[in-house]
């Protein structure tokens, strides 16, 4: 019996040996588990944070996009405008060089030939 006795211990504090081997290596477990929690809910933070400036530069950009498509409206009707008036320029002075050409020549002395 004490043979059988002996081997009952030894098979008792290798279950044991086992059953601790277990539970360290589980507590290690346990530990790389709450560290990838804790990196999950620091990671689910920051999106959150980047989300809601990716939604604040989204609306900015809106708006600047929109302000930049009223400059350029506003430019291109300025320059048509302004082409408008320099063809109105161009075309008034063309009609008062020839009014003054035929005023000149109203005005010039007849010659005693005639």
């Amino acid at each position: 019996m004490t043979q059988q006795g002996a081997a009952l211990q030894t098979y008792n504090n290798e279950l044991v040996k086992c059953i601790e081997e277990l539970c360290s290596k589980r507590d290690e477990l346990n530990g790389q588990i709450q560290q990838e929690e804790e990196e999950k809910s620091r990671l689910q933070h920051d999106i959150r944070v980047l989300t809601e400036k990716l939604s604040r530069v989204n609306e900015s950009l809106a708006q600047r996009l929109a302000a930049r498509s009223t400059f350029d409206r506003t430019i291109a009707e300025t320059e048509a405008a302004y082409m408008k008036i320099l063809e109105s320029s161009q075309t008034l002075l063309s009609v008062l060089k020839k009014e003054a050409g035929n005023l000149s020549k109203a005005t010039e002395p007849r010659s005693k030939g005639h």
